[in-house]
């Protein structure tokens, strides 16, 4: 064991579950967060203690801010005190279509989720961390996981890319924060991604990969992202914070 505790949101399945599933490997103890009563996140428990390591649920729901300490309390009672957060959580538009008939209730669910939560979890972590004596050899982080569209605008899913902007400058501000305090702070910004949340247009992500969108011909599976997400939570980028992780697969790049 590495002495290093994660709370990873999200992580009943997909980008979050890969996610626990290699810190798990690295030896990390893991707590899963999920929704209640679910069975999802029961398997998901069950799938990354068979790693080897200590793993429990954490059941709750990040986007209400009044649960986070009792979540945080209950979490370290069992792993003891945590090194390391995984912002994964988020959700999508209600419907994708015209920015021109978007609803409130998509947007305020949008930033809520994928902004507040993110920014007010991290503030809990954060609060607890600096209030104690910690060994200077364990390393502690932060991973945010935002998305490509912190930085490009997708028409039919407007709120979505506002929240992840959003979210991609929380991650800005936790890292100027607590870079003094020697806590790492990244954004990892997933691109073309085959998950639950990108089913429904999984094939068209296909065609686009392969006809050039992105510079390798391929959409990326959740465990590239855990790969990515374990590597900064290790440490294994040392002198860094701040950065923004652009796994993308070369989508991005400028080009003529």
């Amino acid at each position: 064991m590495t002495g290093q505790a994660v709370l990873v949101s999200g992580a009943s399945r997909g980008i979050g579950l890969a996610a626990a599933k290699a810190l798990a490997a690295e030896g990390f103890a893991v707590a899963l967060n999920g929704p209640l009563d679910d069975d999802e996140l029961r398997n998901a428990v069950r799938e990354v203690r068979s790693i080897g390591v200590a793993a429990v649920a954490a059941p709750f729901d990040v986007a209400d801010l009044g649960k986070h300490e009792a979540a945080l309390d209950a979490i370290e009672a069992v792993l003891g005190p945590l090194t390391t957060l995984v912002n994964n959580a988020g959700v999508g538009v209600l419907q994708r279509g015209d920015p021109l008939d978007v609803s409130e209730e998509s947007w305020d669910r949008c930033l809520e989720v994928n902004a507040k939560a993110m920014f007010f979890l991290t503030k809990a972590f954060a609060a607890r961390v600096l209030t104690r004596t910690r060994n200077p050899e364990i390393f502690h982080a932060i991973v945010n996981v935002t998305s490509s569209n912190a930085v490009a605008v997708a028409v039919p899913r407007s709120e979505y890319c506002a929240s992840k902007a959003a979210a991609a400058m929380v991650s800005k501000i936790w890292a100027v924060r607590l870079g003094a305090e020697n806590i790492a702070v990244y954004d990892v910004q997933p691109g073309l991604v085959e998950t639950d949340m990108t089913a429904p247009v999984i094939s068209q992500y296909e065609d686009r990969a392969r006809a050039g969108l992105t510079l390798f011909p391929r959409v990326g599976q959740p465990e590239d992202m855990g790969a990515i997400i374990a590597a900064l939570a290790s440490g294994k980028l040392p002198y860094t914070t701040g950065q923004a992780i652009s796994a993308d697969a070369g989508m991005l790049v400028p080009r003529f």
